[in-house]
């Protein structure tokens, strides 16, 4: 990582530059109604998410494996943590994309770890989809398959 000064009048804060590699570590996650949408999505990328390392929390995950055979690391639940194991690994450096289909209009009973992902992946500037429309953007994007420099805020004094 490097860090780098932004220029007069943009920003107090430093900034760090993180090098993602061709190979992305893509965390999946799907709310249950959003399951079938996000194995769809999978199933007509397949070949795309093969060449990445897939993570994904617990019923996501084996469905992808069992549906599609990718190879793909099972996190918990995201009830039972599985979100904040993600967010974990954003924070890590051990996350660089994140494809999150969530219900928008169901509530769920671990929507504050759901909302703290989502923040966080904002917060490390990773590219996150929510939607199919988003995720189809982001796939098909040339950068998918190149090194690219991830710019965010230097929060080290907020770390110490």
């Amino acid at each position: 990582m490097v860090l780098v000064r932004v220029r007069a009048g943009q920003s107090s804060l430093s900034q760090r530059v993180h090098e993602m590699p061709p190979c992305l570590r893509i965390a999946l996650v799907a709310h249950d109604s959003c399951k079938r949408d996000l194995l769809e999505w999978a199933r007509f990328n397949r070949s795309v998410l093969a060449v990445h390392s897939l993570f994904a929390t617990g019923a996501t995950g084996r469905l992808l494996q069992n549906e599609l055979g990718l190879d793909v690391s099972r996190l918990q639940s995201g009830p039972l943590g599985g979100d904040l194991q993600i967010g974990a690994m954003i924070t890590g450096s051990a996350i660089d994309m994140l494809v999150f289909f969530w219900d928008p209009f169901e509530p769920q009973p671990h929507d504050p770890d759901v909302k703290a992902l989502l923040r966080i992946a904002v917060v490390w500037n990773i590219p996150i989809a929510s939607n199919r429309a988003t995720a189809d953007f982001i796939i098909s994007s040339p950068l998918m398959n190149q090194r690219y420099e991830r710019v965010m805020a230097d929060y080290g004094g907020a770390r110490e």
